[in-house]
């Protein structure tokens, strides 16, 4: 009984290392590719590929998580926000975390052997960002950038594995994604600020300072510009657009939510950027049915 009970407790352990907890992160890498996968396809994409990126997608924030919580096994224990993950109180030893980190590759890697060659080369940029942006935030204030792209390479992918080519709008899109990727992960990073700069961690929200409101509206504002772009380009019909304007009101809002930098707000703030994802997603495939 108590074998089976610590068997458990480990599993927890493992899962709650990958997240499976708080899947704000994987629905915040989902939407982008499901945007991607409509557009590529003008319209709802083959059952396949929408399996394949969509395990792939849980897949890899899974694996983004466990990489990072092993990057941060010796801070984590005192930012507040994260002084409770597996690592940080040994619950997971920090080998066991890589074996994970290994194991979820591997089988991120076997479901793009399913894809074309073109797609399989794509995937390792994704890989090699996926890695490494953990480390970035000790060298660099701009770790949100590396995540933007991290999160926003299954763009080009989705666009490759579906017509066997990335056309100039698609990369726009990856443009896009970076922005916003950008704006709430800065949103995300000011929650941690104050423990950050005690302990020597580097992000945007520290960059920025007393900018911060200001550079995360102009990102959104940026990322909304591109989106309008695309959707004129490609001929998308007026539900799209109607769904730009909800988005837009919904980034006002976050804007207005993070007015006073309060650790609670902020963090709100950053978790209903899901909801702009999600509009923009049903936005595209109504579009397409219109």
């Amino acid at each position: 009984m108590q074998l089976n009970s610590l068997h458990k407790s480990h599993i927890s352990a493992y899962l709650r290392l990958m997240r499976t907890d708080r899947p704000i992160g994987t629905l915040l890498l989902l939407w982008p590719t499901y945007w991607a996968l409509w557009l590529a396809n003008s319209g709802v994409p083959p059952l396949g590929l929408l399996v394949i990126f969509s395990c792939g997608v849980f897949i890899m924030r899974s694996a983004g998580c466990v990489i990072n919580d092993f990057a941060d096994r010796k801070v984590d224990g005192a930012v507040k926000r994260t002084s409770q993950r597996p690592l940080a109180t040994g619950e997971v030893k920090p080998g066991e975390a890589l074996s994970l980190f290994g194991l979820l590759i591997i089988c991120a890697f076997a479901l793009v052997l399913m894809l074309n060659w073109q797609t399989i080369y794509l995937s390792v940029g994704a890989l090699m960002l996926a890695a490494c942006y953990p480390f970035m935030k000790r060298y660099t204030h701009l770790p949100q950038v590396v995540l933007g792209m991290a999160y926003s390479f299954s763009i080009p992918m989705a666009f490759m594995a579906s017509t066997e080519e990335v056309p100039n709008y698609a990369w726009l899109l990856f443009t896009a994604n970076v922005l916003w990727t950008i704006a709430y992960d800065t949103m995300y990073a000011m929650v941690d600020r104050d423990d950050d700069l005690k302990i020597g961690v580097k992000s945007t929200a520290i960059l920025f300072g007393r900018y911060d409101r200001h550079w995360i509206a102009v990102f959104n504002i940026m990322f909304l510009a591109i989106l309008s772009y695309i959707g004129i380009v490609q001929s998308l019909q007026w539900p799209y657009f109607f769904g730009l304007s909800i988005s837009s009101l919904l980034l006002m809002l976050l804007q207005r939510a993070i007015h006073k930098r309060e650790r609670d707000s902020c963090f709100k703030a950053f978790l209903n950027n899901n909801r702009v994802g999600f509009t923009i997603f049903i936005a595209i495939a109504v579009s397409y049915l219109v």
